[in-house]
């Protein structure tokens, strides 16, 4: 079965349904937003998380903005402008919450039509478009390891952190399909998406994988039971380095030791041309407190936390990077490469 069932976003009777990935595996529950504020805190406080995910909430945030503000003041645009400035800091590191917030402030920058059935139609778009890509990605990605005997993943990468499909997780799906394959997934603190996420994501559409935890990654690649770790990413710089979650860098770093392979699958849309390379990209840290235990949240304790949720891993550690528009090989070996996605 290939064909994912979990939905982390649902657009209908003009409001915006999130599932709490917060509560999942154990509870299954959508929270219904009609404002932008709301959707902002969705992001912020992780119901929703994954790159292309957030932008495509960030999308419908705007949209529930209009229709909260639209032609019922002289100052709605400023109203709507806000709102829009909001959403932007809800998550700094992903790329693709400022690409969809870009996309429909076009669209409200026009000076005819039905802004509102615009703004509508955009982030409906959006959302199908992440989705279809997701698909193409798994093909390319299966194509080019279809003879894998082993996949390792990090975080989750699936239908919970986009339209739909996935995008490390898509071509996972994708070879699936074509051959059975043993799946692995680190269990990725300190929020465990994976162990929370993608096994749950998995076992929902009957494929089978085991979790292991993140230090038993160099082990796993010693063994020989992996020839590829399949990773998203929330930031592609020009020159291929990649942001991704916390704990991408060091099992780049561990595949390049054991002779294993590193696919980062993401859409062209997570690629900041703007960017040299990964040096300048914003790592998001969030609270002490999502790492510390209980015991140490006293005001004299002398234990702390730091906290960051990326890392970036160099492009001279990446074999291939997956896109909807094409796959490039060893990219900082490739003196066009990255630019050959771009439009």
């Amino acid at each position: 079965m290939t064909t994912e069932i979990v939905q982390a976003l649902i657009w209908k009777d003009n409001a915006l349904s999130v599932l709490d990935q917060r509560q999942l595996p154990s509870i299954s529950h959508y929270d219904h937003y009609g404002d932008a504020q709301g959707v902002a805190d969705a992001i912020t406080s992780m119901r929703v998380r994954g790159a292309p995910a957030i932008g495509i909430a960030a999308a419908y945030g705007v949209v529930l903005s209009l229709q909260k503000h639209y032609e019922k003041t002289n100052v709605w645009r400023d109203n709507v402008a806000q709102d829009i400035k909001l959403l932007a800091q809800s998550r700094p590191t992903a790329v693709n919450l400022f690409g969809a917030l870009d996309k429909m402030k076009t669209v409200i920058a026009q000076d005819s039509g039905n802004i509102l059935a615009a703004a509508v139609e955009c982030a409906v778009a959006l959302h199908l478009e992440d989705k279809a890509a997701n698909r193409t990605m798994g093909e390319f990605g299966a194509d080019i390891i279809a003879n894998s005997t082993g996949i390792l993943t990090h975080c989750n990468t699936g239908s919970l952190a986009t339209g739909g499909y996935g995008t490390a997780l898509g071509v996972i799906r994708s070879v699936y399909a074509r051959h059975r394959i043993n799946i692995y997934a680190n269990e990725t603190r300190p929020w465990l998406q994976g162990a929370r996420l993608t096994v749950w994501e998995l076992s929902q559409d009957g494929i089978p994988a085991t979790l292991i935890a993140d230090s038993a990654a160099a082990w796993l690649m010693k063994s020989g039971a992996i020839d590829w770790v399949v990773v998203g990413a929330d930031r592609i710089a020009s020159n291929g380095d990649t942001a991704n979650k916390i704990g991408t860098y060091s099992l780049a770093v561990l595949a390049k030791q054991h002779g294993v392979k590193v696919m980062v699958v993401a859409p062209t849309s997570t690629i900041d041309w703007s960017l040299n390379n990964g040096d300048t990209i914003e790592i998001e840290c969030r609270h002490p407190l999502e790492l510390l235990p209980e015991s140490y949240n006293t005001p004299n304790s002398l234990v702390s936390a730091w906290n960051p949720v990326f890392d970036v891993t160099p492009a001279e550690l990446i074999d291939a990077i997956v896109t909807e528009r094409g796959v490039v090989l060893n990219p900082s070996q490739q003196l066009h490469g990255m630019a050959s996605l771009q439009a």
